[in-house]
């Protein structure tokens, strides 16, 4: 026979053959990087709003700072707009040593900042979290199974199909070896997964935000509990004195009864001014203490073991450097936490607008699985599958509208705050400015009411003396020089304690810049 006709068919077989995987090769060619390209161009496609920094009132001057109040207002005459803003020490301009250095201490240890720390760090692994669903998925679950199969089940099957019974009852148990790897990916087909990676970022970027407005909060605080505790010592200073001074004027006013000039009644209104006083003065103390306990907590150590040495008040407001309007939005940590609160509301306004679209999931398994050990790791023991899986809501009775509604009336929301953040940080500014100018207008006169009560005491006491009025005269002299010296003890206190709110309403020397950017997030935790 001849075998022409045989290799005829086989020679057309393997033509058709060589033909289709011709045409598989074309089609792979072409597929293949046409769809790669379409996925990259699907890949760059991002669903939601573009971010815009929100419009907000922005002042050309502050109203305050006219050129009339530079020569009436303590430490306005040196700092100028055109000067050099806070820097990152702000409390060094205060030339306090102490002060340095209990605030080198908050910066360490105290724990309202710690916790605000801790809340970055945590907001920062967020943002790994989110950027890890750009990678594929790998995981893997071997297992070793002994498995013993129903005899009944086994002698139905084997006497169905004709087989015989005399071996229904062998080969019930065998081991199953199993090593499967499995792998998902799902392509960011409409941005859903960048928007939540930014929506990440933003929001670390406000915690590291609130954290800078925590720590900035800690040291004013700190800065004006210790100067409230400076005038505690300051008003123990001025009432000591009083004493000692009333001390002198009761033993006059005995005196004077021992001889027959003046009454017991005298002396004891003499009595009463010193026990009085004695008793004020003996209640400083309670204050210092309660305000030496909070500077104690600030930095982080028990109030058993902490304290300052006594330092009366000296300390006069600095030179601010207070900057242009428009610079306050740049430098108050407090705005540009909320600001960035905006951005990450209209992040998450794009990954809900991403559920509109289809999810396409990449998966694949492969793996190796036998009945002996022996030949588990062989090739012949491998399996695999491999293929998308497209995913589409077709309908939610209005879910997905309702959710997109829900995140923009949240971003709304964060645009009103941030608006507002802004107004209150121009009303705190010039809140404290007007307080500076006001006080130091304040603390003149009432140096020169001070002068004046010195002035009617000598008058009085002398009038006394020459046995022309009597005690109560002096005692009503002395209580308003008292009071006097205690006002303007106060009043400077006050102003120094409107200097550090100045400082801490114009940002404390922060800066929008120092904010960690995307890329540094998005890096590995420190």
């Amino acid at each position: 026979m001849s075998c022409w006709p045989t290799c005829a068919v086989l020679s057309r077989i393997r033509l058709q053959k060589q033909s289709k995987a011709r045409q598989r090769s074309v089609f792979f060619r072409l597929f293949v990087p046409t769809s790669g390209v379409a996925i990259a161009l699907l890949g760059g496609c991002t669903v939601g709003p573009k971010y815009h920094t929100p419009t907000a009132a922005n002042p050309a001057a502050y109203k305050e700072l006219t050129p009339a109040n530079y020569y009436t207002t303590d430490g306005w005459k040196v700092a100028q707009p055109k000067d050099d803003a806070l820097r990152g020490k702000w409390w060094e301009i205060f030339n306090d040593p102490q002060l340095n250095a209990l605030e080198e201490e908050v910066n360490i240890s105290n724990q309202n900042i710690a916790a605000a720390a801790a809340s970055f760090f945590s907001a920062h692994a967020m943002v790994l979290e989110a950027r890890s669903q750009y990678f594929p998925t790998v995981s893997t679950n071997p297992s070793i199974t002994r498995i013993r199969q129903s005899a009944s089940l086994r002698t139905l099957t084997i006497g169905s199909g004709g087989g015989g019974g005399s071996n229904s009852s062998t080969n019930l148990s065998f081991t199953e070896y199993t090593l499967p790897f499995d792998a998902t990916w799902q392509p960011d087909l409409f941005g859903r997964i960048r928007n939540t990676v930014r929506s990440q970022v933003y929001g670390s970027q406000a915690s590291a935000a609130d954290l800078e407005n925590t720590r900035l909060t800690v040291q004013s605080e700190l800065a004006i509990d210790y100067f409230s505790l400076r005038t505690q010592d300051a008003l123990q200073e001025l009432l000591d004195a009083t004493v000692i001074y009333y001390q002198e004027s009761l033993k006059l006013t005995q005196a004077l009864y021992e001889t027959g000039i003046d009454s017991d009644e005298a002396v004891a209104q003499a009595e009463t001014q010193l026990e009085t006083t004695q008793a004020q003065a003996t209640g400083i103390g309670l204050t210092r203490a309660q305000f030496e306990h909070a500077i104690a907590v600030l930095v982080g150590k028990p109030a058993s073991d902490f304290s300052i040495h006594v330092e009366p008040l000296k300390a006069k407001p600095p030179a601010i450097p207070y900057g242009i309007p428009s610079q306050l939005l740049e430098r108050r940590p407090d705005i540009a936490a909320s600001e960035r609160l905006v951005a990450q509301a209209n992040a998450q306004i794009g990954i809900a607008k991403a559920a509109y679209y289809p999810t396409v999931t990449l998966s694949a398994m492969l793996g190796l699985q036998s009945a002996s050990i022996v030949d588990w790791f062989t090739w012949p023991s491998r399996f695999w599958s491999v293929g998308p899986a497209l995913a589409e809501t077709l309908f939610d009775a209005g879910l997905r509208h309702a959710t997109v509604a829900q995140f923009r009336g949240a971003y709304d929301q964060t645009v009103a705050n941030y608006r507002l953040a802004v107004l209150t940080g121009f009303q705190q500014v010039e809140d404290n400015l007007s307080a500076l100018r006001v006080l130091s207008l304040e603390i003149q006169q009432q140096d020169t009411a001070v002068k004046s009560a010195e002035r009617n005491l000598k008058v009085a006491t002398d009038r006394y003396k020459l046995g022309i009025d009597p005690y109560l005269n002096v005692i009503t002299a002395q209580t308003l020089l008292l009071s006097a010296k205690e006002t303007a003890v106060n009043l400077r206190n006050q102003q120094m304690t409107s200097s550090v709110q100045l400082i801490e309403a114009l940002g404390g020397g922060w800066d929008k810049s120092q904010l960690p950017s995307g890329q540094q997030l998005t890096a590995k935790l420190p």
